[in-house]
């Protein structure tokens, strides 16, 4: 599945949706059906900043593509960075790099978050782009 339409199934998802408690409850569900982190990848390295609550991201690089894994003690934020993964995950650097993830405005996310969420859901979009970048200049560099 592309970005886009990962993107697509999200926004369509939400749209089915009119009550925001009832997307809340999406998000708490998408949350609560994210693996756990391996203990092992809850370090300071992984710990994004700039999140209110916590949040790990570890990114592998395989076969080309970036493998994200994350967790958060928020179920709200862990379910927001459920839909990032969903969205990003096994898809190379490039494609991570150059993705418009328009589905934040369109499914009314950013608008409906606290202020301190929205900014945490931009430190998490941020941190996936710069692990794309850091896997990128690998590639280039072999």
């Amino acid at each position: 599945m592309t970005i886009n339409e990962a993107q697509d199934k999200i926004i369509e998802d939400f749209s089915a949706l009119e009550d925001w408690m009832d997307k809340y409850a999406l998000l708490i569900e998408l949350g609560n059906s994210l693996p756990n982190l391996d203990e092992r990848y809850k370090t300071e390295n992984n710990l994004i900043e700039g999140c209110q609550s916590r949040v790990w991201l570890q990114a592998d690089y395989i076969d080309g593509k970036i493998i994200f894994k994350a967790e958060s003690d928020a179920v709200i934020v862990k379910g927001i960075i459920a839909l990032l993964i969903d969205v990003l995950s096994n898809h190379s650097p490039d494609e991570i790099l150059n993705a418009d993830l328009y589905f934040i405005n369109q499914t009314g996310l950013r608008e409906h978050l606290s202020p301190t969420r929205s900014n945490g859901l931009l430190s998490m979009v941020k941190q996936m782009k710069l692990y794309a970048m850091a896997f990128n200049s690998k590639q280039v560099d072999k």
